[in-house]
């Protein structure tokens, strides 16, 4: 019985695909990154949506709201995907932080304006990385993770576009 039990917990996660050894460390290590970047970008986006204050408040609260909600929504299909290629995924908050490249801002009082403009660059690197991964997977023709891809790229420009509006200095 206890052999039994260790033979579980050591059976190979590995998923069957067609994409290859080298495909598979390829794609998953980057979407692995890429997951720690969207789950650190969701967790700044709803710290920023918590403590927004000011006249704008009730706006800039109910958009990070929504971003927040867009980047939730990536977390499971990068993870599936990962799992689907036959990879292993992200396991705990400390497994994302060694990966993430979004920096953290844990300062007791970020101004409104402030806070839109670091998410506005954060979500435009963003971009850049997936532009990156997508590259990849053209390398090993993995069409199904670059055409969702091509959707996250399409949200996150969507959110840059958002937050460079609002943060935009009128003429006049």
């Amino acid at each position: 019985m206890a052999k039994d039990v260790k033979s579980r917990k050591t059976a190979a996660l590995a998923t069957p695909t067609d994409l290859g050894a080298n495909a598979t460390r390829d794609l998953t290590g980057g979407l692995n990154i890429f997951l720690a970047d969207v789950a650190a970008l969701y967790w700044k986006t709803k710290n920023f949506h918590w403590h927004m204050s000011g006249p704008n408040f009730r706006d800039y609260h109910l958009m990070l709201d929504e971003q927040a909600t867009e980047l939730d929504a990536m977390v499971d299909i990068i993870a599936e995907r990962v799992r689907k290629l036959g990879g292993t995924t992200l396991r705990s908050i400390g497994h994302i932080s060694r990966l993430q490249r979004v920096l953290d801002n844990d300062a007791d009082y970020v101004t409104p304006l402030d806070m839109l403009a670091e998410l506005r660059d954060d979500n435009k690197q963003l971009c850049v990385h997936m532009r990156t991964l997508h590259e990849l997977c053209d390398e090993h023709n993995d069409i199904a993770t670059a055409s969702l891809i091509e959707n996250w790229i399409d949200e996150t420009e969507k959110r840059v576009w958002f937050l460079f509006e609002t943060t935009r200095r009128t003429e006049g």
